[in-house]
């Protein structure tokens, strides 16, 4: 079931214009890219199955190369309803079939909180829509089976909505009055709170950095636009070097034994002793 959602997931996005790479024994499943937007991807039957760990891996990632962490399922507990957004550990959670309709800029206005379905009211389209209508407050307000004071609230701001209201709404007036749940401006950053030496000889050379588990990499590190993915120690980095090309990043490989020919690298002892930011940008840009 997995392997079917993850390729008519990739099959889909390379129809769309992205380049996709699979990844394997990863807390991530795809990358895909099309233009600026880059898309980390975990498939699976059941999104309940997907670790806090792994979820805070994927989003500690997208901070780090501006993407948009998710979990496409088909059933977290219950099925996945379509056009509905949920949240497993704070990564957007999604069917396939909303996803198609995401990538086709159907953004859905649903959306699953602990509250249930709930969805975001547009007030200020909400009141020009309704005086367009010439529908009165009261009108509105018996419609929808509330106060004509809690129509005015809706119309005076942002109002969270049940879905049994946000439905009765919806027949009257249509999508246009809501928010749209627009996942591509997904923005959190997960500090680390514990650094090894090369992530805190990073930070001291002016890069936020970070640890990670569950990727092609160890660390990665970023000072503006320069991004470096960097491996610790003499195992494959064959995936983490396909990885940066797809996301325009730099390796590096900081080796015990073997020293790897086809990306930059270098022993601790050397990573150690550069002083400068740029100093480190060179070396990769020069390799």
């Amino acid at each position: 079931m997995k392997k079917d959602i993850l390729d008519e997931a990739s099959i889909f996005l390379l129809k769309n214009g992205f380049t996709v790479k699979k990844l394997t024994r990863t807390c991530f499943d795809i990358v895909a890219r099309k233009n600026t937007q880059i898309l980390l991807i975990k498939t699976l039957q059941d999104a309940n199955a997907v670790s806090e760990q792994y979820a805070n891996e994927m989003i500690k990632v997208s901070s780090y190369i501006h993407a948009t962490p998710i979990i496409i399922s088909e059933k977290a507990g219950d099925n996945l309803q379509d056009n509905v957004i949920y949240l497993r550990f704070n990564v957007f959670t999604l069917n396939f079939h909303t996803l198609i309709n995401i990538i086709n800029n159907k953004r859905p206005f649903i959306r699953r909180t602990k509250a249930g379905l709930t969805a975001s009211l547009a007030g200020k389209k909400l009141k020009e829509t309704r005086e367009n209508m010439n529908l009165s407050l009261n009108k509105l307000a018996q419609k929808v089976g509330v106060s004509k004071r809690m129509i005015s609230k809706y119309e005076g701001g942002t109002s969270e909505i049940t879905i049994n209201k946000a439905l009765k709404i919806y027949e009257i007036f249509g999508e246009m009055v809501f928010h749209k749940v627009n996942i591509f401006e997904y923005k959190m950053l997960l500090p680390s709170l514990k650094k090894t030496d090369i992530a805190k000889k990073y930070t001291e050379l002016g890069f936020e950095a970070a640890d990670t588990n569950k990727v092609p990499f160890d660390i990665i590190a970023k000072k503006d636009k320069e991004i470096i993915l960097t491996k610790v120690g003499d195992n494959k980095i064959s995936e983490s070097i396909s990885l940066s090309k797809l996301i325009d990043a730099d390796n590096l490989v900081i080796f015990k034994k073997k020293k790897p020919k086809d990306v930059p690298s270098l022993t601790k002892k050397e990573f150690m002793e550069f002083e400068k930011a740029n100093e480190l940008i060179r070396f990769l840009k020069d390799f």
